[in-house]
């Protein structure tokens, strides 16, 4: 089984002297080293920048952690562009326990939002939690997204049925049978050939 490739999103730590970047930079230590001891692959560690969207595209890779000391909505405002055109498991570990933060994350998406939780012990079953949380999400919304499609397709077919039943004098088997038709001799999808015929009628008025 290939390795989970991980892209972490941190605060880019500038100045060794100021106790709450050393704390930062001890969180990223350890989000560091329980991610390689449960086997992850780092493929990168980036800022919360403007550049990350095109970053995270070049790496395409399989999760993103976001690791936020407090700033957890100022970081959410990249990772929501970053992943927007194609979703990915996204795990927050952030000390940001403001509610309006959390309900933030989860409507960005975010998989799992982990108040002072980075130990390294949890880190793989956390993660593990939150891939099976999205992929059961992405199963919903690709159901979601079929069964809207198919009902787009069927008033297409049945306005297309309407438009040749008003037409030709057709019933409504003769219309359904006469795109059956057309849809095998054009080697096309039934709704194709309904949303051509409506296209013609558009363009003819």
């Amino acid at each position: 089984m290939p390795k989970l490739r991980i892209v972490v999103v941190n605060t880019v730590i500038h100045d060794e002297g100021d106790e709450a970047l050393h704390a930062q930079a001890e969180r990223a230590r350890v989000l560091r080293i329980g991610l390689l001891e449960a086997g992850y692959d780092i493929v990168a560690s980036l800022p919360p920048d403007m550049y990350l969207p095109e970053r995270i595209a070049q790496l395409q890779p399989d999760m993103i952690i976001v690791d936020a000391e407090s700033d957890a909505r100022d970081v959410l405002e990249h990772i929501v562009i970053a992943t927007r055109d194609e979703r990915r498991p996204i795990v927050m570990f952030t000390e940001d326990q403001d509610p309006e933060s959390m309900e933030a994350a989860v409507e960005a998406g975010v998989s799992a939002y982990i108040v002072a939780g980075l130990q390294g012990e949890r880190i793989k079953p956390v993660l593990q939690v939150a891939l099976a949380q999205f992929k059961r999400e992405q199963k919903l919304l690709d159901e979601l997204s079929d069964t809207k499609s198919k009902l787009a397709e069927r008033k297409v077919i049945e306005k297309a049925k309407g438009l040749l039943m008003e037409r030709q004098r057709f019933t409504e088997e003769q219309a359904y049978q006469k795109l059956r038709s057309m849809a095998m001799s054009k080697n096309l999808k039934l709704s194709e050939v309904a949303q051509r015929i409506l296209d013609v009628e558009d363009l003819l008025g």
